[in-house]
């Protein structure tokens, strides 16, 4: 098994991920897919959607060997939500 080394920061990885996705990725994935993951190529700017983020991933590595990738949930501003969340009561 190929060990993937990082070639960016997380700060460019996360800049160019984002602007990929404010720029091409949101207006072909938004539609339908509220709460999805969306995994970007920051490269080369190919996607893959899935319910979880290896999925999604592992489909962007099978097209991509060298693929940089940085993962959003559709709809939402981070992938994962940590802490408790208030639920409205009648």
């Amino acid at each position: 098994m190929a060990v993937r080394q990082r070639r960016y920061s997380k700060e460019e990885l996360a800049r160019r991920g984002q602007a990929l996705y404010d720029s091409s990725v949101r207006q072909q994935v938004e539609a339908g897919n509220d709460g999805r993951i969306v995994a970007i190529d920051i490269e080369t700017g190919a996607f893959e959607v899935d319910d979880n983020i290896l999925p999604a991933t592992n489909r962007l590595f099978e097209r991509y060997p060298d693929a940089q990738p940085w993962v959003i949930r559709i709809g939402h501003r981070a992938v994962y939500h940590f802490g408790a969340r208030s639920v409205a009561k009648d």
